[in-house]
């Protein structure tokens, strides 16, 4: 059996982009021809939304992504993640790293083209033999023109969301975040924005933590509790669309549970409590694409939920 290291990688590229294929978009958007991608397959329509933060949907379960830009789907693509025994974590990760040409240190220096590290211990994205299963060592695998397509439009810090549910992200309006009620929870409120002055917004809650963190180019710069009422028994991501006189705009992407484009009502964000400065501060950063992830999970492994520092909970994240 020839071994991954005695491949150059010219000809691991080429013999990927053979299996390879960009489609046409066709009459539909974006997420209605994701379903119909066969392995290799990949759809790129970046002129939808030329600017803006994205986020990235990896579903593990129906071995797809889907790529937003400003909370619009841009492109779409299938792909191989763990298999069995070699699982792709679930959860809410940040761009960490670039490298064109890497090679694994983990997996007999086997090459990854166009890599994008969402762990610091081997989970990346990158570009990879697509067999319409799942097959790697716990990376997400591309095809190489959408991997290639995919680094060149991405910065560090762009949040990645990898779920295992198998419903199909939809869209639809949501209502403002930062217009949820005035409420303290127990726990400290942190809020370092220096940390990273400048780049795209990320906020993450978790139920199980009772806790939200921002990020901003992918550092931690604020976390403050979080009161929920009810459950949350799904992941949910919002993308901010628009800001103007009438207020902030959003989208929302369904990952799991509930398949529906009807609008969300004003009570949904209405649940969520948090310090009022904690969501003045977070309020003032909002921007164009940024996301709200919310989920059910906890941002760490393990243990019950007790209040995290921003160096703690970055060190999760990661």
């Amino acid at each position: 059996m020839l071994k991954l290291s005695c491949i150059s990688p010219v000809a691991l590229l080429l013999s990927i982009a053979a299996s390879a294929q960009q489609v046409p978009i066709g009459g539909g958007s974006v997420v209605q021809a994701v379903t119909k991608l066969k392995p290799g397959q990949y759809i790129w329509a970046a002129q939808v939304a030329p600017r803006g933060p994205m986020l990235l949907i990896v579903n593990t379960s129906t071995q797809r992504a889907v790529l937003f830009r400003n909370g619009v789907p841009i492109a779409a693509s299938t792909v191989s993640t763990g298999r069995p025994g070699y699982r792709t974590p679930t959860g809410i990760f940040t761009v960490l790293q670039k490298h064109v040409e890497h090679y694994s240190s983990k997996y007999d220096n086997a090459p990854m083209p166009y890599m994008q590290r969402l762990t610091w211990y081997g989970i990346a994205l990158h570009a990879g033999n697509l067999p319409g299963f799942p097959a790697s060592h716990g990376c997400i695998r591309l095809p190489a023109g959408f991997a290639k397509l995919l680094y060149q439009a991405t910065s560090l810090g762009m949040t990645v969301v990898i779920t295992d549910k198998a419903t199909q992200p939809r869209l639809a309006p949501a209502p403002d975040f930062a217009a949820a009620p005035s409420a303290v929870s127990a726990g400290s409120v942190e809020w370092e924005p220096g940390r990273s002055p400048t780049g795209p917004v990320s906020i993450i809650v978790s139920a199980a933590d009772g806790r939200a963190v921002v990020l901003r180019n992918g550092v931690i710069i604020g976390s403050a509790p979080v009161t929920i009422e009810g459950s949350v028994p799904g992941t949910v991501a919002y993308a901010l669309k628009t800001i103007d006189t009438g207020g902030h705009h959003w989208v929302r992407v369904t990952l799991s549970g509930e398949q529906t484009a009807e609008a969300v009502p004003e009570s949904e964000f209405q649940r969520y409590a948090t310090d009022p400065d904690f969501r003045r501060n977070v309020g003032n950063i909002l921007q164009p694409g940024t996301t709200v992830v919310i989920t059910p999970d906890s941002l760490r492994s393990g243990a019950v939920a007790q209040p995290v520092t921003l160096i703690e909970a970055e060190r999760k994240l990661r």
